[in-house]
């Protein structure tokens, strides 16, 4: 090889190769030194368009056939090899420069795609090249931006048809109409692009990604449609998506079930017993999606079960058909008297917060200025065993009910008490959060919940201002079960468990304690009787240690005089307070351990037993080393006390005339139930059947 001929450089890297190199070592270039001029070799960007003219010389191309298989154009600004298809530089984003059109497509005279596809494969080939526009520029940007949305929470693109984020599950953005219609037709445009140019016309442009370079398809797409077509492709697309989640959404609905709930409210007993004879739930409640399939926002709601609707409507056969089913065992929803009368709660709350004081003096603790005892009206008796259980069933707490009375027997467990003088205990329904207790004081007294926090106020301003007072009563009581259990605190811990008390009771939602059951005594100005468990288990059943509930809280530090004798009964399971309270007693004078139960005809008598089931006494809390030993004495003195003929200690619960707004909360409730004590067949098809009523009170002649 002679040392003397110079080295080539390459046109496309700069790299100086061999003079007997035909190709650049680096980047495989073609040699290009017979094109470019002596004195233009220094500059590279002339090189650029003279590669591009050599494309139309025969002899280059099949030199550079071998070099470039893949047939790619080099930019004119950076010399950088593109795809054939790519109109635009991938690096510095300069436009393709355009050439004279190729003598192939001048001689074919094609005049429509037809004519295009007899053609040989280089007039498609070139074609392509020239009409293909920006689509395959990049790979990673043009398909995802236009058709995917991205989750304005984790910023996922997210395929068209899906209504919630795949990553996070949050719901899809609602978007502008006018954009959304925008890009529907901009989409239905490129659809319509597509199918007017599909293999019977002309080939449309496809990309297969997994294919390799050499074997991707491309089909030459030409504007040849016209508005119109566009406009009614695009409005046949939108209506056969609608058509077809039509279609998806008919399939998926349970059309027996909504035939049941239009029969209800039209008062037709066919798609009811149709729906109950395939199974149905009578306790199914409606969603979202089928009150807008019923399309009667003023008949139906979410969340509304069959019962509800018949209730609604005042569809009675019906609703005997719907409660007699042995498929409805539990309601929905709880239906206590506070939720049904909102508006004569909400009123009654009012008057409970009118009615409470503060006291002047040395001890400055809230007191209410009404005694009012809450007990269930005597008409329920009066209903059918059907309606009964419906109605306890919306009212009760029936596991709370279940434990105090099965699992462990902590109330009714005398057949004297529950039978003979009708004192049965019934544990009401509260909400489960840190306000139980609250809940449960304003049930047994006024039947409605402390919604507004009023009590809670009170509970939390008495403790704090009457702190020098209640302190050291709860300081010795707290002492004297530490020495039991054989350890002590020092005065700074005392103060920090004082302290946690306050704080628990100004927060709405918090856990009460003992105290803060002691305290409420104070503002009721009535004793408390809490009939509790013993221990507190784990969700297991592991008991993990005692429950200090059970027992009787007195106002101890009120006159006697000041406070009134009848109490109020709780129940304690497992972390949750329950008002209990009995049904109003017979309106026949009830005598009870030889005293007259009656004194007006205003007065009824309630007993609550002061013993446990193995005759025990209950505790008395918050008593002082004095006091300890004289229990039976103190709770004669704060309760009407007496035995019964069985034995039994009881306390008397004085039940008086209801106050005018809690009566007709009352009343409000009752209404639900008083139209299903008399009850129509439907049963039978006989006209005659339909006109039959039977009395809950006995059967008619008939049967």
């Amino acid at each position: 090889m002679s040392q003397d001929e110079p080295k080539w450089t390459c046109s496309a890297c700069t790299f100086e190769n061999w003079p007997k190199s035909l190709k650049c070592t680096i980047c495989l270039s073609p040699k290009q030194a017979n094109v470019i001029s002596q004195e233009d070799s220094q500059d590279i960007y002339m090189i650029a368009p003279l590669i591009s003219e050599s494309n139309t010389n025969p002899t280059a191309q099949s030199s550079s056939a071998s070099s470039n298989p893949h047939n790619k154009w080099s930019c004119s600004s950076c010399t950088y090899l593109n795809w054939p298809r790519a109109t635009k530089c991938t690096q510095c984003s300069s436009v393709r420069k355009q050439f004279p059109p190729s003598p192939v497509l001048e001689s074919s005279n094609i005049s429509s795609p037809n004519e295009l596809l007899s053609k040989s494969p280089d007039v498609v080939t070139t074609s392509a090249s020239i009409h293909s526009d920006s689509y395959y520029n990049d790979r990673n940007k043009s398909w995802s931006r236009t058709i995917k949305w991205t989750c304005p929470s984790c910023t996922y693109e997210n395929w068209p048809k899906s209504v919630k984020c795949v990553l996070c599950h949050s719901a899809r953005p609602k978007v502008d109409q006018s954009s959304q219609t925008t890009d529907e037709e901009s989409r239905s445009v490129q659809r319509v692009t597509t199918s007017l140019y599909s293999p019977i016309n002309c080939p449309s442009i496809r990309r297969n990604d997994h294919l390799s370079s050499d074997t991707t398809e491309i089909q030459v797409s030409t504007p040849l449609a016209s508005a119109s077509d566009i406009s009614i492709a695009s409005n046949n697309y939108l209506e056969e998506c609608r058509l077809r989640n039509s279609r998806r959404n008919n399939r998926e609905v349970d059309w027996t079930w909504l035939n049941a709930c239009m029969g209800v409210v039209d008062g037709d007993a066919d798609p009811v017993i149709e729906y109950l004879s395939l199974g149905g739930d009578p306790a199914r409640q409606l969603n979202a999606n089928e009150v807008a399939l019923l399309k009667r926002p003023s008949a139906f709601d979410s969340g509304f079960t069959l019962v509800h609707l018949a209730i609604r409507f005042q569809r009675e056969d019906l609703l005997t058909l719907l409660l007699s089913h042995t498929g409805m065992t539990r309601p929905a929803a709880k239906r206590v008297p506070a939720d049904i009368s909102r508006t004569l709660a909400a009123d009654i709350r009012h008057m409970i917060t009118a009615s409470l004081k503060q006291r002047r003096g040395e001890f400055p603790c809230y007191f209410v200025t009404e005694c009012v005892t809450f007990s269930l009206p005597a008409e329920i008796e009066d209903f059918n065993p059907i309606v009964q259980e419906k109605l306890f069933d919306d009212l009760l707490d029936r596991d709370a009910q279940k434990e105090l009375e099965e699992e462990s027997p902590i109330i009714n467990w005398s057949l004297e008490l529950t039978e003979r003088l009708g004192s049965r205990l019934y544990a009401l329904w509260n909400r489960s959060a840190g306000d139980c207790l609250l809940d449960s004081a304003l049930q047994a007294t006024w039947g409605v919940f402390d919604r507004d926090n009023t009590l809670r106020r009170a509970l939390g301003e008495s403790l704090c201002e009457a702190a020098a007072v209640l302190y050291p009563r709860w300081k010795e009581a707290e002492t004297l079960q530490a020495n039991l259990l054989q350890f002590s605190l020092d005065e700074t811990q005392w103060q920090e468990d004082w302290a946690m008390l306050l704080s628990l009771a100004s927060q709405p939602g918090s856990a009460l304690e003992q105290m803060h059951i002691f305290t409420l005594a104070h503002i009721l100005r009535r004793p408390i009787i809490v009939y509790g468990v013993k221990y507190v288990k784990s969700f297991r059943g592991e008991a993990l240690g005692y429950a200090r509930f059970e027992g009787i809280y007195l106002p101890l530090l009120w006159e006697p005089t000041f406070c009134w004798k009848s109490p109020i009964a709780l129940g304690y399971t497992r972390g949750h307070f329950t008002a209990l309270v009995s049904l109003e007693p017979e309106t026949e004078d009830v005598l009870g351990a030889g005293a007259n139960t009656r004194s007006g005809d205003d007065l009824r008598v309630i007993f609550l037993p002061l013993m446990t089931v193995d005759h025990q006494r209950l505790p008395v809390h918050f008593l002082t080393q004095e006091e300890l030993g004289r229990e039976e004495e103190i709770m004669k003195q704060w309760l009407d006390c007496c035995v019964t003929e069985g034995g039994i200690l009881v306390a008397q619960q004085k039940i008086l005339k209801r106050p005018y707004l809690v009566a007709q909360m009352i009343e409000e409730w009752l209404g639900l139930y008083r139209g299903l004590v008399r009850r129509p067949t439907i049963h039978s098809s006989s006209p005659e059947s339909h006109t039959q009523v039977y009395s809950s009170d006995g059967d008619s002649d008939q049967e």
